[in-house]
């Protein structure tokens, strides 16, 4: 038995280095070879793949139909439908519209997307509507992603989605916490990360980097003590954007591809 598997220890390292070009191995010895540590096994055939994924034009096309599907269904709510990144499925709805398309697309036969896997929020001053509120939805049962967003401000509430799906709680409690966009008919609305008592909402563009106040230790007091921010320095401004950026071609975006979809008549 060991003597066994030295032999396939040796014609495993020996692919690995490129002095073989296939491993032969008797079969009987094929289904322990999972059981190797770091084992890396070639094919009869060498394939070789780019390390970035290709855009699969089959799925391009069926996420086109299934966003122009969704928007024939819910034109009230639907403003724009768009593919991202190659292979994103994006959908734009209007603030009323939370709770009906969230339910469309968690218990319509063609949709099934019954996981909500992430709620998050996205400020951007520039916009009358600053505030962007992300839904990005799973699909078990067809392996499927989408993403919807709608837009709010400061002010206008937006329907929590905690009634469609239970998950949205605490993700709801953090876009709160972070940007300050307050979810109508939510059951537990209040800060989930930061301290009792705490101004303002960190992730605001506005918000300042080093805050407002500070806490520390009082050795008199013997207690933790929070008091307005003293800096000890006077302000400096860095300039980060080095000509030598190691992912430079992530800093560029990558326009979306707009899906036409039919205006609702009025």
């Amino acid at each position: 038995m060991v003597r066994g598997w030295a032999r396939l220890e040796r014609l495993v390292s020996a692919a690995q280095n490129g002095r073989i070009a296939q491993c032969q191995l008797p079969k009987r010895k094929r289904k322990v070879l999972p059981r190797v540590a770091g084992a890396r096994f070639c094919s009869t055939e060498q394939t070789l793949h780019p390390t970035i994924r290709p855009v699969n034009a089959v799925e391009r096309t069926t996420l086109t139909e299934y966003g122009q599907y969704i928007a024939e269904c819910m034109p009230k709510y639907v403003q724009k439908v768009q593919i991202t990144a190659g292979n994103e499925l994006e959908v734009l709805i209007a603030p009323e519209g939370v709770i009906p398309v969230l339910t469309f697309l968690k218990d319509h036969t063609n949709g099934q997307y019954t996981c909500l896997t992430d709620l998050c929020g996205v400020d951007m001053p520039s916009r009358a509507f600053r505030f962007e509120v992300v839904y990005n939805l799973l699909s078990v049962r067809f392996n499927s992603r989408i993403r919807v967003k709608t837009y709010t401000d400061e002010l206008t509430p937006v329907d929590s989605a905690c009634e469609v799906y239970a998950g949205a709680n605490w993700y709801e409690r953090e876009v709160w916490d972070m940007y300050g966009v307050f979810f109508a008919n939510h059951p537990d609305l209040r800060r989930i990360l930061t301290d009792y008592g705490f101004e303002g909402h960190p992730f605001r563009k506005d918000f300042p980097l080093s805050g407002y106040v500070e806490v520390r230790y009082d050795d008199e007091a013997k207690r933790v003590v929070v008091e307005p921010l003293e800096l000890a320095q006077e302000f400096r401004k860095f300039d980060l954007n080095a000509p030598w950026e190691q992912f430079p071609k992530f800093r560029d975006h990558v326009p979306a591809e707009d899906i036409p979809i039919k205006e609702e008549k009025e």
